[in-house]
């Protein structure tokens, strides 16, 4: 194994946390063969310098602030993190609600007025991924207890 390859995955992994799939989409074009570039993958899978966990928790804790659970989920998808450390790192971020409250009062901070706004809020809230139990609250002026 070239050790220019590892040398470029470990500066990647320097940078920021990528997850298995994201490194391996990066690398793929300067490995010599697929076997080459697995075998160093594991390597750093072993070595603890790359964890898809490690990458979910970072991942929901810099984009939570600003998306819900559903977008954050999708993208951890996508980026190949398995079920179960994405369940993981959105259980050990703050709560949907709060978040989707902050998110809301940033960009309307008063509640709507006519269906047209509800729609225009919930649309908006819909598209950063939060729940519809999430929104309904904020809409309705609730805290994450249920309480005005």
């Amino acid at each position: 194994m070239p050790e220019s390859l590892r040398a470029r995955a470990l500066g990647l992994l320097a940078r920021r946390e990528y997850s298995r799939l994201e490194l391996q989409r990066k690398l793929a074009p300067l490995a010599e063969s697929a076997e080459e570039l697995q075998a160093l993958l594991d390597e750093l899978v072993g070595r603890r310098q790359l964890s898809d966990v490690r990458y979910a928790e970072n991942r929901v804790s810099i984009r939570g602030r600003r998306y819900g659970n559903g977008r954050l989920a999708q993208e951890l998808r996508q980026a190949g993190v398995q079920d179960e450390a994405i369940a993981a790192a959105l259980a050990g971020s703050e709560n949907e609600t709060s978040r989707c409250q902050a998110v809301w009062q940033k960009k309307f901070g008063a509640l709507p007025q006519s269906a047209e706004d509800r729609a225009r809020q919930q649309r908006f809230l819909q598209y950063r991924g939060f729940s519809g139990d999430a929104i309904r609250r904020v809409l309705q002026g609730l805290d994450e207890d249920g309480y005005e």
